[in-house]
């Protein structure tokens, strides 16, 4: 369960925003901590997103919160599907549009906070501005894209800057994208200069050669690896021994990888449905090969592989340290 802060931060819709829709059109209904404080579920940031993604695509809320009822009322499930969730590759903004208290597009005084709760600092709402990656993609400028990297990662720890701006921001470039309204060219900036980013921040985590080892990487076919290549700098962060093997890499070499190395786990990245029986065919190498190996997935499609893998959830951060614990927990056993 999340408080209303939280919910905020992890689906880009400030608070304030938050507290209208329910007010207004009762999609989302939080339960109340003994506090008083709200309390959201997973279904409910889901449909928080769906919402963020329908607003900032040109619908009016009164419209998005009637299509997404309907679409419970027909599927039963918040009428989220799976391409639309993950921990890595899930998070929208509707900063785009004006917020329903009339508050301007990324204006931080719009979240107002309940008491207790930890929110971004005013001062802070230009570097959580989670369109600044697509707005420089869109009009090709890499310097821009490059300025917003350095404002949202000078605006708090590592861990902070990709559950708050990076994956939302992330969310919102593919949003633009599938949209017509970035090119492939400008998503190929961002993506270099995003690259060089964690890359330098993967080398600048303190090694953890006595620690558990983790193999991370992607599937066969699968290129979209800015969010396993984040999740893998916070899991180095967390104390892991984590080795990198980026995009694209074939069961067969999966399974090479394992003999040789011998990590305690690895973790397989699924950002879409295009890419789960790639992932698949991954795992049953995996399993032949060593079949005690945990095989961990996250991504947008985690939960459509099965095969015994474990989903990783639904938040980077608290995916690798929940991940590293678990690993320190088994060698200590």
């Amino acid at each position: 369960m999340y408080t209303i802060g939280h919910a905020a931060r992890l689906t880009g819709v400030p608070s304030a925003t938050i507290r209208a829709w329910e007010r207004r059109y009762g999609l989302v209904k939080p339960v109340r901590s003994e506090g008083g404080y709200r309390l959201y579920d997973e279904q409910g940031l889901q449909l928080l997103r769906a919402m963020g993604t329908l607003v900032a695509g040109g619908w009016s809320a009164s419209q998005a919160a009637e299509h997404l009822r309907s679409d419970q009322s027909d599927n039963g499930d918040g009428g989220a599907g799976q391409d639309d969730q993950g921990p890595w590759d899930a998070y929208l903004t509707d900063e785009d549009a004006v917020g329903v208290d009339g508050a301007a597009p990324g204006d931080p005084t719009a979240t107002v906070p309940e008491s207790g709760e930890d929110t971004p600092s005013p001062e802070d709402g230009d570097a959580w501005d989670v369109t600044a990656l697509a707005r420089g993609a869109a009009e090709m400028d890499p310097t821009a894209v490059a300025e917003a990297i350095d404002r949202a990662f000078a605006a708090g720890t590592l861990e902070q800057v990709v559950d708050t701006w990076l994956m939302p921001a992330l969310q919102m470039l593919g949003t633009q994208w599938r949209a017509g309204r970035v090119d492939v060219a400008g998503e190929h900036v961002v993506s270099a200069t995003l690259h060089r980013r964690l890359g330098a921040a993967m080398d600048a985590a303190p090694q953890a050669p006595h620690g558990p080892r983790v193999a991370v990487g992607l599937a066969r076919g699968s290129h979209h690896e800015l969010g396993i290549l984040a999740f893998s700098v916070v899991l180095r962060r967390a104390g892991v021994d984590v080795l990198y093997l980026g995009a694209d890499l074939p069961a067969q070499h999966w399974v090479a990888m394992v003999q040789q190395h011998r990590p305690a786990a690895v973790v397989v990245g699924v950002p879409s449905a295009t890419d789960v029986l790639a992932v698949r065919e991954t795992v049953a190498a995996l399993h032949a090969a060593t079949p005690t190996l945990p095989v961990h997935v996250g991504g947008g499609a985690q939960f459509e592989v099965g095969q015994g893998t474990v989903p990783l959830g639904h938040t980077v951060t608290t995916a690798a340290h929940d991940l590293a614990d678990t690993l320190r927990k088994r060698a200590n056993a």
